[in-house]
Protein backbone atom coordinates (compact mmCIF):
# COMPACT_ATOMS: atom_id res chain seq x y z
CA UNK A 1 0.00 0.00 0.00
CA UNK A 2 1.51 3.43 -0.75
CA UNK A 3 1.64 5.66 2.00
CA UNK A 4 -0.84 8.54 2.43
CA UNK A 5 0.91 11.97 2.79
CA UNK A 6 -1.45 14.24 5.04
CA UNK A 7 -1.17 17.84 6.43
CA UNK A 8 -2.83 19.20 9.34
CA UNK A 9 -4.44 22.80 9.43
CA UNK A 10 -5.30 23.70 13.23
CA UNK A 11 -4.96 26.68 15.13
CA UNK A 12 -3.99 24.67 18.40
CA UNK A 13 -0.56 23.45 18.60
CA UNK A 14 -1.45 20.88 20.58
CA UNK A 15 -4.23 19.25 18.63
CA UNK A 16 -1.59 19.39 15.39
CA UNK A 17 0.52 17.38 17.73
CA UNK A 18 -1.87 14.81 18.60
CA UNK A 19 -2.95 14.30 15.20
CA UNK A 20 0.65 13.60 14.15
CA UNK A 21 1.25 11.24 16.75
CA UNK A 22 -1.62 9.33 16.21
CA UNK A 23 -0.93 9.48 12.48
CA UNK A 24 2.49 9.12 12.20
CA UNK A 25 2.40 5.42 14.19
CA UNK A 26 0.79 3.95 11.32
CA UNK A 27 2.97 2.48 8.38
CA UNK A 28 1.12 4.04 6.19
CA UNK A 29 0.50 7.32 7.18
CA UNK A 30 2.70 10.34 7.00
CA UNK A 31 2.29 13.42 8.02
CA UNK A 32 4.19 16.20 5.70
CA UNK A 33 3.12 19.46 6.71
CA UNK A 34 0.91 21.86 8.90
CA UNK A 35 -0.14 25.13 8.97
CA UNK A 36 -1.88 27.28 11.89
CA UNK A 37 -4.22 29.21 9.94
CA UNK A 38 -6.58 29.43 6.96
CA UNK A 39 -4.35 31.50 5.19
CA UNK A 40 -1.41 29.32 5.67
CA UNK A 41 -2.86 26.19 5.10
CA UNK A 42 -3.36 27.17 1.55
CA UNK A 43 0.21 28.26 1.04
CA UNK A 44 1.02 24.66 2.77
CA UNK A 45 -1.38 22.81 0.58
CA UNK A 46 0.10 24.25 -2.70
CA UNK A 47 3.49 23.76 -1.77
CA UNK A 48 3.85 20.15 -0.37
CA UNK A 49 0.65 18.63 -2.14
CA UNK A 50 -0.73 16.49 0.39
CA UNK A 51 -2.64 13.33 -0.83
CA UNK A 52 -5.24 14.34 2.33
CA UNK A 53 -5.55 17.27 4.82
CA UNK A 54 -7.56 17.83 8.40
CA UNK A 55 -8.80 21.25 7.94
CA UNK A 56 -9.96 22.71 10.99
CA UNK A 57 -13.43 24.87 10.79
CA UNK A 58 -12.70 27.60 12.69
CA UNK A 59 -9.33 29.46 12.18
CA UNK A 60 -7.61 33.01 12.37
CA UNK A 61 -7.34 34.72 8.79
CA UNK A 62 -9.46 33.00 7.04
CA UNK A 63 -11.85 30.09 8.06
CA UNK A 64 -11.52 26.02 7.09
CA UNK A 65 -14.11 27.11 4.37
CA UNK A 66 -12.72 29.41 2.61
CA UNK A 67 -9.35 27.65 2.90
CA UNK A 68 -10.95 24.92 1.36
CA UNK A 69 -12.48 26.91 -1.60
CA UNK A 70 -9.29 28.08 -2.46
CA UNK A 71 -7.60 25.12 -1.83
CA UNK A 72 -10.10 23.45 -4.87
CA UNK A 73 -10.18 26.10 -7.05
CA UNK A 74 -6.50 26.47 -7.16
CA UNK A 75 -5.05 23.01 -7.60
CA UNK A 76 -5.21 21.37 -10.69
CA UNK A 77 -5.12 17.87 -8.37
CA UNK A 78 -6.01 18.88 -5.05
CA UNK A 79 -6.23 16.80 -2.23
CA UNK A 80 -9.34 15.33 -0.59
CA UNK A 81 -9.82 17.83 2.87
CA UNK A 82 -11.25 16.25 5.72
CA UNK A 83 -13.28 19.40 7.77
CA UNK A 84 -12.31 18.57 11.87
CA UNK A 85 -14.97 20.00 14.06
CA UNK A 86 -16.30 20.24 17.34
CA UNK A 87 -20.34 19.90 16.86
CA UNK A 88 -21.17 17.46 13.68
CA UNK A 89 -24.55 19.29 13.41
CA UNK A 90 -23.10 22.60 12.52
CA UNK A 91 -24.44 24.91 9.77
CA UNK A 92 -20.32 25.23 8.94
CA UNK A 93 -20.13 21.81 8.64
CA UNK A 94 -22.12 21.50 5.88
CA UNK A 95 -21.20 24.43 4.40
CA UNK A 96 -17.95 22.99 4.28
CA UNK A 97 -18.70 20.17 2.68
CA UNK A 98 -20.52 22.23 -0.38
CA UNK A 99 -17.77 24.05 -0.69
CA UNK A 100 -16.09 20.81 -1.67
CA UNK A 101 -14.92 18.96 1.34
CA UNK A 102 -14.82 14.87 1.04
CA UNK A 103 -15.85 14.54 5.05
CA UNK A 104 -16.25 16.05 8.40
CA UNK A 105 -14.37 14.34 11.19
CA UNK A 106 -15.25 15.43 15.03
CA UNK A 107 -12.65 16.25 17.15
CA UNK A 108 -13.59 14.17 20.09
CA UNK A 109 -12.86 11.27 17.79
CA UNK A 110 -11.14 8.18 18.39
CA UNK A 111 -7.39 6.98 16.98
CA UNK A 112 -8.99 4.91 15.31
CA UNK A 113 -11.95 6.77 13.82
CA UNK A 114 -8.99 9.23 13.10
CA UNK A 115 -7.05 6.52 11.26
CA UNK A 116 -9.87 4.61 9.14
CA UNK A 117 -11.29 8.37 8.07
CA UNK A 118 -8.00 9.64 6.89
CA UNK A 119 -7.61 5.88 4.64
CA UNK A 120 -11.43 6.18 3.09
CA UNK A 121 -10.98 9.80 1.96
CA UNK A 122 -7.98 8.43 0.22
CA UNK A 123 -9.52 5.57 -1.55
CA UNK A 124 -12.01 7.72 -2.47
CA UNK A 125 -15.02 4.39 -2.20
CA UNK A 126 -17.71 5.36 0.05
CA UNK A 127 -19.00 8.05 1.84
CA UNK A 128 -17.51 9.19 5.46
CA UNK A 129 -20.16 9.59 7.91
CA UNK A 130 -23.43 8.40 5.71
CA UNK A 131 -25.89 8.78 8.32
CA UNK A 132 -24.53 12.17 9.36
CA UNK A 133 -24.59 13.83 5.83
CA UNK A 134 -27.58 12.52 5.42
CA UNK A 135 -28.72 14.51 9.10
CA UNK A 136 -26.94 17.41 8.09
CA UNK A 137 -28.73 17.58 4.53
CA UNK A 138 -31.89 17.11 6.48
CA UNK A 139 -31.31 20.39 8.48
CA UNK A 140 -29.95 22.62 6.17
CA UNK A 141 -29.88 21.13 2.65
CA UNK A 142 -33.42 21.84 1.26
CA UNK A 143 -34.83 25.03 2.68
CA UNK A 144 -37.22 25.71 -0.20
CA UNK A 145 -39.09 24.08 -3.06
CA UNK A 146 -36.41 24.08 -5.77
CA UNK A 147 -36.93 23.03 -9.46
CA UNK A 148 -35.04 19.59 -10.50
CA UNK A 149 -31.96 20.38 -12.02
CA UNK A 150 -31.35 18.83 -15.79
CA UNK A 151 -28.98 16.21 -14.39
CA UNK A 152 -31.56 14.48 -12.92
CA UNK A 153 -33.63 13.69 -16.03
CA UNK A 154 -30.01 12.51 -17.79
CA UNK A 155 -29.47 9.27 -15.35
CA UNK A 156 -30.58 6.41 -16.55
CA UNK A 157 -32.47 3.97 -14.32
CA UNK A 158 -29.27 2.20 -12.82
CA UNK A 159 -27.25 5.38 -12.34
CA UNK A 160 -30.63 6.80 -9.93
CA UNK A 161 -29.87 3.50 -8.10
CA UNK A 162 -26.58 3.82 -8.04
CA UNK A 163 -26.49 7.67 -6.68
CA UNK A 164 -28.88 6.74 -4.10
CA UNK A 165 -26.78 3.13 -2.66
CA UNK A 166 -23.93 6.15 -2.64
CA UNK A 167 -26.44 7.85 -0.52
CA UNK A 168 -26.04 5.03 1.96
CA UNK A 169 -22.24 5.27 2.26
CA UNK A 170 -21.76 1.62 -0.01
CA UNK A 171 -18.26 0.91 -1.37
CA UNK A 172 -18.30 0.44 -5.58
CA UNK A 173 -18.09 -3.36 -3.95
CA UNK A 174 -20.78 -3.16 -2.26
CA UNK A 175 -22.80 -1.75 -4.34
CA UNK A 176 -21.74 -4.04 -7.67
CA UNK A 177 -23.16 -7.06 -4.95
CA UNK A 178 -26.17 -5.00 -4.43
CA UNK A 179 -27.02 -4.98 -8.12
CA UNK A 180 -26.08 -7.79 -9.11
CA UNK A 181 -23.02 -6.25 -11.41
CA UNK A 182 -19.39 -6.56 -11.59
CA UNK A 183 -16.70 -4.03 -10.02
CA UNK A 184 -15.74 -2.44 -13.35
CA UNK A 185 -19.72 -1.88 -14.07
CA UNK A 186 -20.54 0.18 -10.83
CA UNK A 187 -17.19 1.97 -11.07
CA UNK A 188 -18.28 3.51 -14.56
CA UNK A 189 -21.63 3.64 -13.26
CA UNK A 190 -20.10 6.27 -10.30
CA UNK A 191 -18.05 7.59 -12.95
CA UNK A 192 -21.08 8.75 -15.47
CA UNK A 193 -23.15 9.77 -11.95
CA UNK A 194 -20.50 11.81 -11.10
CA UNK A 195 -19.49 13.71 -14.58
CA UNK A 196 -24.17 14.24 -15.42
CA UNK A 197 -23.78 16.05 -11.48
CA UNK A 198 -20.60 17.79 -12.04
CA UNK A 199 -19.67 16.43 -8.53
CA UNK A 200 -16.25 16.28 -7.36
CA UNK A 201 -17.09 13.19 -5.73
CA UNK A 202 -19.44 10.85 -3.48
CA UNK A 203 -19.84 13.38 -1.38
CA UNK A 204 -20.81 16.94 -3.45
CA UNK A 205 -22.76 14.35 -5.65
CA UNK A 206 -25.32 13.25 -2.30
CA UNK A 207 -25.21 16.91 -1.55
CA UNK A 208 -26.39 17.53 -4.77
CA UNK A 209 -29.14 14.81 -4.53
CA UNK A 210 -30.29 16.16 -1.76
CA UNK A 211 -30.50 19.56 -2.23
CA UNK A 212 -32.26 19.03 -5.53
CA UNK A 213 -34.80 16.70 -3.78
CA UNK A 214 -33.65 13.81 -5.88
CA UNK A 215 -33.14 12.14 -2.48
CA UNK A 216 -35.59 12.96 -0.30
CA UNK A 217 -34.22 13.54 3.95
CA UNK A 218 -35.04 10.71 6.50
Amino acid sequence: MSTVRVALADDERMVRTALRVILDAEPDLEVVGEAATGAEAVSVVQQLRPDVVLMDVRMPEIDGIRATEQILSTMDEPPRIVVVTTFENDSYVYDALRAGAAGFLLKRAGADELVQAVRLVARSDSLLFPAAVRSLAAEYGRREAVTAPPWVARLTGREAEVLRLMATGLTNAEIAGRMGVGPATTKTHVAAVLGKIGARDRTQAVIAAYESGFISPG
